[in-house]
């Protein structure tokens, strides 16, 4: 609230009789001492006003979602959302038509969990209309008013619910909103796969997302949304030694501790509508074919980064990790860990022109005899030596005929 970027904005909007509250997850994470990410503003203001007082004010106005009453203020080169305040015309489980109010309590009615109807203005003062702080205090995640109703209004919230509750939630999660969201749970099909995708990978960034994950898998929800046998004690080892080690959380390294062969690396790749870069390596971990165990020597280790590079070693390192049974062998897997944070990659010393002044002439043979050449010397342990180098060079020129 005392940053600069922020204060601008917020003095915009409160000027000459205006009003602006901080909503939603900022005031939510502040006051459990989480950290605070995404800082979201509510107003009773009409976005064509909103514009107006941060242009007049030299800050920049985005009309990011001016349709349901967002803007985006950039100020300093931060964004910060700014709504104006709503309530449900209609909706149909995937949007809703709203119109404009000036009710905040209509607004916080609006909204899905208590814990998220939390306002506060520019001077720390909180407007709590669901019970939201008693809640956020003891660990309960619950909807507002009639669950099942909230749910149809907007079936991603079967997903908030998990993914609420694994961030905010203390012992079991409330009952009345996991037999909600049950019944509910065949209506996740009408989500786009990019919004299943982002909910789902924010909960597998909790800390331990697996207790959340037996309840959904009981309650048949997780089978609406991933394929196959799941191996969630897999990812259960894997959330340990992420805590165990302050690793940071990585969601798509955890979908791939779940997820059981290739054939489910695709199918939820393309229904997550994965970027190329996540799919990749989702299929890429679903069939690895190396040999990776605590005890490799660091010839092995030196050998697998150059095959496979420090990021997809890092990634098999993690999952092997999460395989092995014995705690003693963790001080060894964190060794594999740090020889991959400090590797250089060698720089192969011959290249096609090299062969080429052996005698080969130019042409397909170039390339090959490169390559055995290149495995030799990535079984010598990527050798300095010259003379060596020039008379294996020797040996495969003569050894293949062309």
């Amino acid at each position: 609230m005392r940053e600069e970027a922020l204060a601008r904005v917020m003095q915009a909007l409160t000027r000459d009789g205006g009003d602006a509250r901080y909503v939603g997850g900022a005031v939510r994470n502040a006051l459990v001492g989480k950290s605070v990410k995404d800082i979201d503003i509510a107003t009773p203001l009409l976005p064509e006003e909103v514009m107006r007082r941060l242009a007049a004010a030299g800050i920049g106005a985005v009309p990011t979602g001016i349709a349901h009453g967002t803007i985006t203020a950039v100020s300093n080169g931060k964004p910060f959302e700014v709504t104006t305040l709503r309530r449900d015309i209609d909706t149909d489980g995937r949007h809703a038509t709203v119109a404009f109010a000036t009710d905040w309590q209509a607004d916080a009615g609006r909204r899905d969990f208590t814990i998220n109807t939390l306002y506060a203005d520019t001077g720390g003062e909180i407007f709590d209309y669901h019970h939201g702080q008693e809640d956020l205090a003891s660990g309960r995640v619950r909807f507002i008013g009639d669950a099942r109703a909230r749910i149809k209004e907007d079936y991603l919230r079967i997903l908030r619910l998990f993914r609420f509750h694994a961030w905010y939630g203390k012992g079991e999660i409330d009952a009345v909103a996991l037999k909600a969201a049950a019944e509910e749970k065949s209506n996740l099909a009408k989500l786009s796969g990019e919004r299943i995708a982002r909910e789902f990978l924010r909960l597998l960034e909790t800390d331990n997302p697996v207790p959340v994950l037996r309840i959904m898998a009981a309650s048949g929800i997780l089978a609406e949304i991933l394929p196959g046998l799941l191996d969630i004690a897999r990812l259960e080892r894997l959330a340990a030694i992420d805590a165990a080690n302050f690793f940071v959380p990585d969601p798509v390294l955890r979908l791939a501790a779940l997820l059981n062969g290739q054939d489910a690396a695709i199918t939820t790749a393309e229904r997550f509508k994965l970027s190329n870069r996540d799919r990749a390596r989702l299929e890429d971990l679903a069939t690895p074919t190396e040999k990776i165990v605590s005890y490799l020597s660091i010839r092995e280790v030196r050998k697998l980064l150059y095959r496979l590079g420090p990021e997809r070693f890092r990634d098999r390192v993690f999952l092997h990790w999460a395989e092995d049974i014995k705690p003693s062998n963790a001080i060894q897997w964190r060794a594999l860990l740090a020889l991959a944070d400090a590797w250089q990659r060698p720089v192969f010393p011959l290249t096609g022109r090299d062969v080429m002044h052996a005698g080969v002439p130019e042409g397909p043979l170039v390339g090959k005899i490169l390559n055995e050449v290149e495995e030799w010397w990535i079984d010598s342990d990527f050798t300095e030596d010259e003379f060596s180098l020039a008379e294996r060079l020797k040996a495969v020129v003569q050894a293949t005929a062309y």
